[in-house]
C-alpha cells in the first residue's frame, strides 16, 4: 500500500540489498577473488622525477622461480592514455617519481617483490620541473615533444566541438568601469589531498585470444573501463569489465586505466588471470591526486554584491599526464557561472605539466578547484563593499531563468530551483545572523582562543551529465530485475534504484534484484559521478521500469476487456483502476513470457544542485591550531530517496578532501627531490571517528522537474563548499587574511607573526 505522502518506498529509511553481505564480511571485494592458476602482478617505479632509462637487465628477475613474465617497454605494445592520448603504458621515459619502468608477474606476492629487486636499471638523469610557474618558463625541462612549454591544449573531444575552455563574455573593461571596488592578487588551492578511499586501486585481468581481455575491476563506473581500456589499446583489444563492490571511490576510483592496462599486459604475457592491486603506500604515493590551482586575476563590485568583472588567468598543475585535467577545467569553467552571476568574464586557464604524480578525478571535480582559488578574492571585494558574505551568496548563485555557458561550450537556461531558501534556512540553524560580526572580526573571544565563521557554496549541472540506459525485466512470478553497470561504490546506489523501480511498479523491494555490473550483460552506463546517480541514472531507470509496465498491461489489457490506460499494477496483479477487484496476476502472462523495457536518459545542464556549508573554527593563537567547532550543511534535493544515505553522503564533508584539505590534510611533496613525504597512514594526517565535529544538515524538498521523483543528488558536491568557508573562517577569527591551504598551526603563527617564514634556497627547496 501507497504510505501518507505519496510514496511506498521512496524517502523511506529502508536496509540496503548488499547490508547483511557487507557487515557479516561475505562480500567479494577484489582482494576477495581467487581464480585457477592466477598469478599476481607488481610494478618497478622510477625513483626520479625525470630520467631516461638507458639500460634495463631483468635477466637476474626473469630466472627467479615461480616468475612468470617480465615486462618493460621494450616488451610491450605502443598503447597510450591521456588527453590527448600521449603517456605510453610503458614508455623509455620516466616522468615523476613512482612512473612505472618494468612489470612482473609471479606465482606469489612475495616473489613478484623479490623479482623487482633483482631488475637492474640505468638511467640517464633528467632535470625535472615541479612547479608551474618555473614549468612555463623558456629553456625549463620538456616532459612531452607533444606538450610543447608543457602547455597541455584545453578541450574535451568527448564534449563536442565547442568543449568550454574559457570564460569569455561580455565586455570586462567596461564592467571594471561599472565598479565600486576593484581587488586583484594571486590564490592558490595548491595543496594535493588524496580522497583516501579504504580499497587501493586494482585490476585481475584474464587474456583470451586473439585480443580480449575480462577485468575484474573495483572502480565507480565499470563500463567506463571497458571504454577507456579499448581506446587506450588503440582499439584494438575487445574489453569485458565486471565490477564488483567498490571500497570508496571519491571520484578518484572512476579511473584506474594505467593499473588495469598493467594487469592485462602482463596476463597476456603470461595467458594466466593476474591480480595487480596496489598497497596502501603505492595508493598514497603513486596513484592520481586532485589538480593543483592557482588564479591571478582581478574582480570588479558594486557595493550592493553586484559582480561587475572577472578577468585573469586559471593555472591548473596536472602533473606528468592529463587524462582529466580538460574535462574537470571545463567543469569548473560552468560551476563558477552558477556560484558568480556576472555578464562580464575573461578567465583563461593554462594547463601546465609538471614532474609530479598525474592529477586525477577527486570529488568537487575542477570547481572546487577553481571556487577555492576565487571566493578568497572576492572576499577581499565584498570586505572593501561592506557586503555580508551570506548575502552575497545568495544573491549571486544561479537563478531561474538565468544562463550559463556549460562543460560543452553551449549556453544552457537554468529552469530548476530557487536555492535562496535553502540557504536562509541552514543559516538560520547556524545562527549567522548572531555570530557574524563583520570582515576580519572574531565571533568570540575567550582569552588566547578565538572563533571565526565562514560560509561556502558549490553547485553543479553535472547532475544530468552523459548517458544512462538500463532495462528492466518482468518475470511471471511477480519480480522484476534491473539490468545496470552501475557498481556499488559506498553510497548505496544500487538500492536506491530498486526503490525507484520498486515504486513505479508497487512490488516489495525483496521482489527487485539487479545484475551484477558486467558490461558483457548491461547497457551502457556512464556511471555516478557528478552527482548525477539520482537524475540522470535514476531517469533511465524509471524510464525503463514504466516501459515494461507499459508492455505487461498491453500483453494483460484484452483479458481484462480493458484499455491499457486503464490498468495500474500492485504487488504482482494488473488491475482495472477503476474496478481493483478485476484484477489478474502476472503470471497471466504465461510461464514462457517475460517483458521487458528498455529506458535511456540524455544529457541535460539545465538544472544544477547546490551546496551551502557554514563553518565555525576556534582558533588558539599561541599554537596556532584550528579546531572545527560547527559545521551546518544546507541544501535542497526536490525530494529525499534514501533518507540514510543522504545524511552518510551529507557528513562525509570532512574528509575525501573537503573541509579538512583546508586545516590538516595535506600531500606533502619534496619540491627538491620530487618525492611525497608522507606516503602512509601516520604521517598523513586525517581526521578519525573521534575527532568528529558536530555536523547538522538542513535538507528541504522543493519539487525539482528532474524525473517522477523531483529529485537530484547531492553527494558529490557535498564536500565542495567548506574548504574556502574554513579559509574565510579562520581569517575572520584571527583578524587578518590567511590565503594557504590547509591553514596548519605554522601558517597561522606565520600569518600572526609569531615564526618566521621559510626561506627558499635553491630550486623549489625550502629552509
Amino acid at each position: 500500500m501507497r504510505m501518507a505522502d505519496g510514496y511506498r518506498f521512496i524517502g523511506k529509511s529502508m536496509p540496503r540489498k548488499d547490508a547483511a553481505e557487507i557487515v557479516t564480511g561475505s562480500a567479494r571485494f577484489l582482494n576477495d577473488i581467487k581464480m585457477e592458476g592466477m598469478i599476481y602482478g607488481k610494478v618497478l617505479r622510477s625513483p626520479h622525477p625525470h630520467a631516461l632509462i638507458k639500460r634495463i637487465d631483468k635477466s637476474k628477475a626473469e630466472s627467479l622461480k615461480g616468475v612468470k613474465g617480465v615486462l618493460t617497454w621494450e616488451d610491450v605494445p605502443d598503447w597510450r592514455g591521456g588527453t590527448p592520448r600521449s603517456t605510453r603504458v610503458l614508455d623509455r621515459k620516466v616522468r615523476y617519481v613512482g612512473d612505472a619502468v618494468a612489470l612482473v608477474a609471479a606465482e606469489t606476492e612475495e616473489t613478484a617483490k623479490e623479482a623487482l629487486r633483482l631488475i637492474e636499471v640505468e638511467y640517464e638523469l633528467l632535470p625535472a620541473v615541479l612547479d608551474m610557474e618555473e614549468a612555463l618558463k623558456p629553456g625549463a625541462p620538456q616532459l612531452y615533444d607533444e606538450f610543447p612549454g608543457n602547455v597541455v591544449k584545453p578541450g574535451v573531444p568527448f564534449f563536442g566541438p565547442k568543449s568550454l575552455k574559457d570564460v569569455v563574455m561580455g565586455d570586462v573593461e567596461k564592467g571594471f568601469q561599472e565598479a565600486d571596488v576593484i581587488t586583484e592578487g594571486t590564490f592558490g588551492y595548491e595543496n594535493i589531498p588524496n580522497p583516501l578511499p579504504p580499497e587501493p586501486p586494482g585490476a585481475i585481468a584474464q587474456w583470451e585470444e586473439p585480443n580480449k581481455v575480462t577485468l575484474w575491476v573495483s572502480n565507480q563506473a565499470s563500463y567506463m573501463d571497458t571504454v577507456t581500456l579499448f581506446h587506450v589499446t588503440g582499439r584494438q583489444v575487445e574489453v569485458r569489465s565486471i565490477g564488483g563492490p567498490c571500497g570508496g571511490s571519491y571520484g578518484s576510483k572512476f579511473m584506474s586505466w594505467q593499473v588495469q592496462s598493467y594487469a592485462t599486459l602482463l596476463s597476456r604475457a603470461t595467458r594466466r588471470p593476474v591480480k595487480l592491486i596496489m598497497t596502501k603506500e603505492e595508493h598514497l604515493a603513486n596513484f592520481t591526486l586532485r589538480p593543483s590551482s592557482r588564479i591571478k586575476a582581478r574582480v570588479g563590485m558594486k557595493r550592493d554584491g553586484t559582480v561587475t568583472a572577472v578577468a585573469g588567468t586559471w593555472m591548473i598543475d596536472t602533473g606528468y599526464y592529463s587524462m582529466t585535467t580538460q574535462s574537470q577545467v571545463a567543469v569548473g569553467a560552468g560551476e563558477v557561472q552558477i556560484m558568480v552571476r556576472c555578464p562580464n568574464w575573461d578567465l583563461r586557464n593554462v594547463i601546465v605539466c609538471t614532474n609530479r604524480n598525474a592529477s586525477g578525478i577527486v570529488r568537487g571535480f575542477g570547481g572546487q578547484e577553481l571556487k577555492c582559488c576565487l571566493i578568497p578574492l572576492l572576499s577581499l571585494a565584498m570586505e572593501k563593499a561592506g557586503v555580508d558574505p551570506l548575502e552575497f551568496l545568495k544573491k549571486n548563485y544561479v537563478k531561474p531563468g538565468d544562463g550559463y555557458f556549460w562543460r560543452d561550450g553551449i549556453w544552457y537556461e537554468y529552469r530548476g530551483v530557487d536555492y535562496t531558501k535553502a540557504m536562509q534556512s541552514g543559516a538560520e540553524r547556524f545562527g549567522w545572523k548572531e555570530k557574524w560580526k563583520g570582515w576580519l572580526k572574531p565571533s568570540s573571544i575567550d582569552g588566547v582562543k578565538r572563533r571565526g565563521i565562514g560560509v561556502g557554496v558549490h553547485g553543479n549541472a553535472d547532475i544530468g551529465e552523459d548517458s544512462s540506459e538500463a532495462y528492466v525485466r518482468l518475470h511471471p512470478d511477480g519480480t522484476a530485475m534491473v539490468f545496470s553497470c552501475v557498481t556499488e561504490h559506498g553510497t548505496g546506489q544500487r538500492t536506491n534504484f530498486l526503490k525507484m523501480v520498486a515504486e513505479v511498479l508497487q512490488l516489495p523491494l525483496e521482489r527487485v534484484s539487479i545484475t551484477p555490473s558486467d558490461s558483457l550483460v548491461n547497457p551502457y552506463e556512464f556511471g555516478p559521478a557528478g552527482s548525477r546517480g539520482t537524475y540522470a541514472i535514476g531517469s533511465a531507470v524509471i524510464a525503463a521500469a514504466e516501459d515494461a509496465k507499459q508492455k505487461l498491461f498491453e500483453i494483460l489489457a484484452p483479458r481484462l476487456q480493458a484499455d491499457p490506460k486503464e490498468l495500474d499494477t500492485s504487488d504482482g496483479f494488473v488491475f482495472v483502476k477503476s474496478n481493483p477487484g478485476k484484477r489478474l496476476p502476472w503470471k497471466t502472462v504465461g510461464p514462457d513470457r517475460t517483458c521487458t523495457g528498455f529506458g535511456r536518459f540524455s544529457p541535460d545542464y539545465t538544472l544544477s544542485n547546490c551546496m551551502m556549508t557554514f563553518i565555525e573554527v576556534e582558533v588558539d593563537t599561541e599554537t596556532g591550531k584550528v579546531t572545527l567547532v560547527q559545521v551546518v550543511n544546507a541544501t535542497d534535493v526536490g525530494k529525499i530517496i534514501d533518507p540514510p544515505g543522504l545524511e552518510g553522503q551529507l557528513n562525509g564533508c570532512l574528509g575525501s578532501a573537503g573541509i579538512d584539505s583546508a586545516i590538516f590534510e595535506e600531500t606533502i611533496l619534496d619540491r627538491r627531490s620530487g618525492h611525497i613525504m608522507n606516503t602512509n597512514l601516520i604521517d598523513y594526517k586525517w581526521r578519525t571517528s573521534l575527532e568528529l565535529p558536530p555536523i547538522d544538515n538542513v535538507v528541504l524538498e522543493t519539487p525539482i522537474d528532474s524525473h517522477r521523483f523531483n529529485a537530484v543528488g547531492v553527494g558529490e558536491i557535498a564536500t565542495s563548499p567548506g574548504p574556502s568557508a574554513v579559509l574565510m573562517a579562520v581569517s575572520n577569527a584571527i583578524g587578518t587574511w590567511m590565503h594557504e591551504y590547509p591553514v596548519t598551526p605554522e601558517r597561522v603563527l606565520k600569518v600572526l607573526g609569531k615564526v618566521k617564514p621559510r626561506v627558499r634556497r635553491g630550486k623549489g627547496g625550502e629552509a
